[in-house]
């Protein structure tokens, strides 16, 4: 899990940002939270106006393809997916995330990591574990 990558890196749980990969009938979409917060998916289907729910892991890996089920890196646009930020994520100032895999983190500034998230949409969608 993206906590225990987290604590085998020594590194709080809240600047690891994971990705949550959900879908509609609209298609998927990713959404990117702190290890340590869940998706509320009322929230979010109400703020996106859409019904999200987990995509299939089989979706997942077909999507991902290049990525370890449960690892996959938040940068959807690089897979065609849009992507919406949790703001809990905003003003901080190391963010990591898995770079594909279990074993490797990708360390970046909090202000990188916003640039990066520049065309992703952003709100207020998770709560802690």
């Amino acid at each position: 899990s993206s906590l225990l990558s987290a604590e085998n890196a020594h590194i709080p749980g809240d600047q690891l940002a994971k990705s949550v990969v959900l879908e509609d009938k609209h298609g998927y979409l990713m959404a990117v939270v702190p290890a340590t917060r869940y998706v509320e998916f009322s929230r979010l289907r109400h703020q996106l106006h859409r019904s999200l729910d987990l995509a299939r892991e089989d979706d997942i890996i077909c999507l991902f393809s290049d990525c370890v089920v449960g690892a996959v890196p938040p940068v959807g646009e690089a897979y065609g997916l849009c992507v919406v930020v949790d703001d809990s994520l905003r003003g901080l100032n190391d963010i990591f995330f898995e770079a594909g895999d279990h074993k490797e983190l990708v360390h970046m500034s909090g202000h990188d990591f916003q640039v990066l998230m520049t065309n992703s949409v952003h709100g207020q969608f998770s709560r802690h574990m």
